[in-house]
């Protein structure tokens, strides 16, 4: 009985950091803005308790900052720590690039290909919504064909750090039209089941990034 009760809590207080974070990455919370325990825990039904645990696994994961005497707040990621971000990004995505050319079944490749196809024709229709929620499911796609655990936990932690930046590249002018072709040729190489042209490609891509992130 007590194994099924800890489950539960584990699991709700799990789900209530994930409604928080998702919260910042959405912009809820501005950079910088407080985040006062008694107003998150009306906001999301939860108790003071929940809620003091779940900033400090956001805190852990780099979205929130605590204050001494003063609660938490949400971080502030500059402009330089992003490309730092980048930086560390690309030897991690080329890994599991690799990975992901090297484990791909048949089946994954059907899927994969659909994939390539939607961030085609959303990126030919200008559909700048759909073409980022599309390369977010990319990225997850490629991690998880890696199958390589420990990279995807690390990249997950650095995305989410970085969001906020990524949204503003997201909606760059002509960013579309650059990074569609970029994320297709990473699709193209992994299909092909080439692990250093996947990697490479990859790199090509997050080096675009890093250009774009020091022109902000």
């Amino acid at each position: 009985m007590s194994t099924t009760t800890e489950a539960t809590i584990d699991v709700t207080q799990q789900d209530l950091t994930a409604r928080i974070r998702d919260a910042i990455l959405r912009g809820d919370f501005a950079p910088h803005q407080r985040l006062i325990e008694a107003d998150l825990s009306d906001r999301f039904e939860a108790s003071r308790a929940s809620v003091r645990t779940a900033l400090m696994n956001l805190a852990g994961e780099g979205l929130v900052e605590r204050l001494p005497n003063r609660g938490a707040r949400v971080r502030a990621i500059s402009v330089e720590e992003a490309i730092e971000i980048v930086e560390v990004r690309m030897g991690l995505e080329e890994l599991c690039a690799r990975k992901a050319a090297q484990n791909l079944s048949d089946e994954d490749a059907v899927e994969l290909a659909e994939l390539r196809e939607r961030i085609r024709s959303a990126a030919d229709g200008g559909d700048l919504v759909g073409y980022a929620s599309l390369n977010q499911e990319m990225d997850r796609r490629i991690r998880d064909l890696s199958g390589h655990a420990t990279a995807t936990q690390l990249l997950e932690r650095l995305l989410a750090q970085s969001a906020r930046h990524q949204f503003r590249l997201a909606y760059h002018p002509g960013r579309i039209n650059q990074s569609a072709p970029e994320h297709i040729a990473i699709i193209d190489a992994v299909l092909a089941r080439d692990p250093d042209a996947a990697a490479e490609a990859t790199r090509r891509h997050l080096q675009g990034i890093v250009t774009l992130l020091a022109g902000l």
